[in-house]
């Protein structure tokens, strides 16, 4: 999961006082030191037990009375800038997939014969092995908790020493997995290091990415640009840039009966994560057809970030991003004036904000916390030509209704660039075997050896 900025600056939280101090450059070359020699302890061991290992440490961080999972949600909300309850409800929903089930699922999914990532395999009449890099650099920015935690699960699972840098709002998890590692497995956790350093600081990033065989990017467009100018040609990059999502929603569900518990799925589905995350629908596209038009699913929508509120309150927004609400209200009301749509928000309490637009032929993605756009789309059919100036950058598509329409849909969509078509309930955590970006994330990380006979 990639966020919408590469690594966001809020006076909210301090990544020194939160997470520990900058690491310099001289530290980056001695942990990259460290982790590369326990490199060979790490490849001797089965995968399966290394799965075993690290989903025991996950499991820790579900269990209310482990110490680990205490202080994560102590710290949480400061370090994220989150508020409390939206703490838990990420790291509940994050750390549901690090069990030993959920790992074991994710190089099932991976590799039709897992066991190449411990030797030599025959997989379709062919005789081969997976090999993680000797040194996987992962950078992560952004402000989603838990993504430096995954990206650190996805190396060590094929059995590479790996180097996280973790994203501004990201630093908690990271080290408190880390540490919860090295409690389990003092071997293990000598092949994994976290360090932060601010993006944009080139010494240390030049450090990693020299020592580095292959380094996995996080970020803005600009960040990954960023890495693959300065890495060494022999470093390879494995990007997830910058993405959004949107949501669909078929005439089907447009309903008396229906449409509330649709408008309550699509307000969390925009509220996890704050919009930071590539997962959350900026752009809601409601099909025309229905019992109940597009304005009518915007005012239910409306309704339903007010009652999220409660459950889970929004954070006060940082002098910055509450002038950019501000300019964002004050064009939707002057649009609004005109007769083509119109504005719903919290006002000064709350920032979330719903933006109807009766005639748009563009994608427009808002990109501040619970702020979305809900446009009409004539058909569920026509909506792939409408996203195609998004398709570089287009992810996941949520979508309610759609009864029988969903492979036909989905394909269009796909072509369009979406790599991920999922219910609305469902989008803001996807498995850890997803094909992110639409490419399997442990296969993208180790190289192939073949043995022709």
């Amino acid at each position: 999961m990639t966020s919408r900025s590469g690594d966001p600056v809020s006076s909210r939280r301090s990544p020194v006082a939160s997470g520990g101090p900058i690491a310099d450059t001289a530290d980056v070359r001695l942990a990259c030191e460290r982790i590369r020699a326990a490199g060979p302890g790490l490849v001797a061991r089965p995968w399966a037990e290394i799965a075993g290992v690290l989903g025991r440490v996950g499991a820790r961080f579900r269990s209310d009375s482990d110490p680990l999972r205490t202080e994560a949600l102590e710290r949480l909300p400061e370090d994220a800038g989150l508020s409390v309850a939206m703490a838990r409800e990420v790291l509940d929903g994050m750390s549901r997939d690090w069990t030993v089930d959920r790992l074991s699922r994710t190089v099932e999914a991976d590799f039709e014969e897992p066991a190449c990532l411990d030797g030599m395999s025959t997989v379709r009449g062919r005789h081969v092995m997976a090999i993680g890099p000797a040194l996987c650099l992962q950078i992560v920015s952004g402000s989603v908790p838990g993504v430096g935690v995954n990206a650190l699960l996805r190396s060590l699972l094929v059995k590479s020493p790996t180097l996280v840098k973790p994203g501004r709002g990201d630093i908690v998890l990271t080290e408190l997995f880390a540490r919860g590692l090295r409690e389990a497995d003092p071997q293990m956790a000598e092949a994994l290091a976290v360090r932060y350093w601010p993006g944009g600081v080139e010494a240390q990033q030049r450090a990693a990415l020299a020592a580095a065989d292959v380094a996995v990017v996080y970020g803005s467009d600009e960040t990954v640009a960023d890495v693959r100018a300065t890495a060494p040609a022999t470093t390879r990059v494995v990007a997830y840039h910058h993405r959004i999502g949107v949501a669909l929603i078929g005439r089907e569900v447009l309903a008396p009966s229906q449409i509330d518990a649709v408008a309550t799925d699509t307000a969390r589905a925009v509220a996890l994560f704050e919009q930071r995350g590539c997962v959350c629908p900026h752009v809601v596209y409601v099909e025309s057809g229905g019992q109940l038009a597009g304005a009518d699913f915007a005012d239910c929508l409306a309704s339903a970030f007010g009652a999220l509120e409660e459950a889970l309150p929004s954070v006060t927004l940082d002098a910055a991003e509450g002038a950019a609400l501000q300019q964002l209200r004050g064009t939707a009301e002057l649009h609004a004036a005109t007769g083509a749509g119109f504005i719903r928000h919290g006002g000064g309490t709350a920032p979330w904000t719903v933006i109807y637009e009766e005639q748009a032929d563009h994608a427009g993605p808002v990109t501040l916390a619970r702020g979305v756009r809900v446009q009409e789309v004539d058909d569920a059919s026509a909506l792939a030509a409408r996203l195609s100036p998004l398709g570089a950058h287009l992810q996941s598509v949520a979508y309610a209704g759609l009864e029988g329409r969903v492979p036909e849909v989905a394909e269009s969509l796909g072509r369009a660039g979406a790599s991920r078509v999922v219910p609305i309930d469902r989008v803001s955590f996807p498995p850890p075997w997803w094909l992110h970006d639409g490419r399997g994330p442990l296969r993208d990380l180790v190289r192939w050896v073949e043995v022709e006979r």
